[in-house]
C-alpha cells in the first residue's frame, strides 16, 4: 500500500526583479565557494592527516571563514544556503563512504547547477506569497498547479538553469489521491525503435525529440564554437541560445515520460522491467545518442516513485535474463538473436515479434519473482543456454589527491 503521506516537491517558474536576481546570483556564487572551500578542507584533512572531518567541523570553518576580511562577503547572503551546501556535502561524503557515489567532485561556475536551498527559517510563506530572506518583496511565481490544501513548504529551492529561467520548488506533505484499484499485471520492454512494447500487444513510439531539434541544436552550437573566449557578452549570448535549445528537448522529453508513466501506473497494479545497465549501453558509439535521447534511466525512475505514491508494485528482472532469445509459448532458448532480427519463428511453429515476445516473457518472469522470489534465470537444459550471473560490482576509484577550489 501506499504511505499515507509522502514528499512531494512542486516546481514553478518565477520572474525576479533586477535586485532579487542579483541577491539570488551573489547567494549562488557564494555557495560554490563555501562547498569548494568545504571540499578541499575534508580532502587535505583526509590524505594529509587521515582525518575525517564531519559537518560540524566544516560549520565552525564557514564561522571562521566569514570573520576574515578576504571573505567577509559570505555574510552579505543569508546563512541558511551556505549550512545546507554543507549539510549536501556530508551527504555526499556519506555516499562515497558507503561506496554509493564517487568521490566529491568541485562545483564549477559554468558546469555545475546554479542553485540554493532554503529551510523554514530562510523564508516566509504566507497567503500564497514566498519571500526568501534578505528580500523586501515576495517572489512573482507562476502557480501552475495548487500547493496542496494547508501544506506548508519545509525545504524551498531557487535555481537557475542553462537557458536562465529561474524556478523555485517547494518541498510540501502531500497525500496523493489513490486511483482505483485494478489486478492488471504488464511486462515493459523498452527500445529506441519503440520506446516501449507492452506485453499486451501494444507499441509507444519513440518521439525522438533530441532527433527533432539536432538541426537547431548544431546551429547554436556553431555559433557558440565561433565566439571567441574573449568575447563576453557574445559568447554569453550564444551560450544562453544553445541553453534554450536543450531546455527546449528536456521539456518535451520530461512531459512525454510523466504522461506515460503515469498512464501505466493508473493502469497496471504491477509493472515489470528489466534491470538494464544504461550506463555501459552508453558506451556503445553507435547507439549512445539513441539511448540518451529514450531516457530509460528517467522513465524507470519515475514509474518507481509513482507506484511508491499510488500503491502499485514494479518488479525488476535480471538484465542478462534472455528475454528475447525465449519463446513466450514452449519456453524454448534460441542459440542467437541478432539484433537485426524483429520476427522470428520457434521450432514450435509460434511466429514471434521481437519485442512483444521480450515483453511477455519479462512479465512472467517478473510475476515468477513477485510471487515466491524466483530468480530469474536461461532454461540450463536448452541446447545452446548459459547461466544467468549479475555482473560485478566495480569497486569505487580512490579518491583524487586535493586540488585547488574554484571560486
Amino acid at each position: 500500500m501506499a504511505a499515507t503521506h509522502v514528499k512531494r516537491a512542486f516546481k514553478y517558474r518565477f520572474y525576479p526583479t533586477d535586485a532579487q536576481a542579483a541577491e539570488l546570483s551573489r547567494t549562488f556564487g557564494c555557495v560554490r565557494k563555501v562547498y569548494n572551500m568545504a571540499l578541499q578542507a575534508r580532502t587535505e584533512a583526509w590524505f594529509q592527516r587521515q582525518e575525517r572531518v564531519n559537518y560540524n567541523a566544516t560549520s565552525a570553518m564557514l564561522t571562521a571563514w566569514k570573520k576574515t576580511e578576504e571573505l567577509a562577503y559570505l555574510s552579505e547572503v543569508s546563512s541558511v544556503p551556505l549550512q545546507q551546501t554543507l549539510r549536501h556535502l556530508q551527504g555526499a561524503f556519506a555516499n562515497f563512504w558507503q561506496k554509493r557515489a564517487k568521490y566529491p567532485t568541485f562545483k564549477s561556475r559554468k558546469r555545475s547547477r546554479r542553485s540554493a536551498e532554503y529551510t523554514a527559517s530562510g523564508f516566509r510563506f504566507r497567503d500564497g506569497r514566498l519571500t526568501l530572506a534578505k528580500m523586501d518583496q515576495p517572489l512573482d511565481i507562476m502557480w501552475s498547479r495548487p500547493i496542496p490544501r494547508g501544506a506548508s513548504p519545509s525545504t524551498v529551492t531557487v535555481s537557475q538553469d542553462s537557458a536562465g529561467r529561474w524556478f523555485v520548488s517547494m518541498l510540501c506533505e502531500d497525500r496523493p489521491a489513490m486511483p482505483g484499484a485494478v489486478n492488471a499485471a504488464v511486462g515493459v520492454d523498452v527500445g529506441v525503435t519503440s520506446l516501449v512494447t507492452l506485453s499486451t500487444g501494444e507499441r509507444i513510439t519513440n518521439p525522438r525529440h533530441e532527433r527533432k531539434d539536432r538541426e537547431r541544436l548544431a546551429k547554436a552550437q556553431r555559433d557558440l564554437s565561433r565566439k571567441a573566449e574573449g568575447d563576453g557578452s557574445n559568447r554569453a549570448k550564444a551560450r544562453l541560445r544553445v541553453g534554450r535549445v536543450y531546455a527546449r528537448i528536456a521539456d518535451r522529453r520530461r512531459d512525454f515520460l510523466h504522461k506515460l508513466t503515469t498512464r501505466l501506473v493508473r493502469e497496471n497494479q504491477t509493472i515489470v522491467i528489466e534491470d538494464l545497465s544504461v550506463r555501459n549501453m552508453l558506451g556503445n558509439r553507435r547507439l549512445s545518442r539513441a539511448v540518451s535521447d529514450a531516457s530509460w534511466s528517467e522513465l524507470r525512475s519515475m514509474l518507481e516513485y509513482k507506484a511508491d505514491w499510488y500503491g502499485r508494485e514494479v518488479v525488476t528482472v535480471d538484465r542478462w535474463f534472455p528475454s528475447s532469445k525465449l519463446c513466450s509459448a514452449c519456453g524454448t532458448l534460441q542459440s542467437t538473436m541478432p539484433l537485426n532480427v524483429r520476427e522470428w519463428t520457434c521450432g514450435c511453429g509460434a511466429t514471434h515479434d521481437r519485442d512483444v515476445n521480450a515483453a511477455r516473457n519479462i512479465l512472467a518472469a517478473g510475476l515468477a519473482v513477485a510471487a515466491c522470489g524466483d530468480g530469474v534465470r536461461p532454461q540450463r537444459s536448452t541446447p545452446g543456454g548459459q547461466s544467468s550471473m549479475k555482473q560485478e560490482v566495480v569497486p569505487p576509484p580512490r579518491p583524487r589527491a586535493a586540488a585547488r577550489p574554484r571560486g
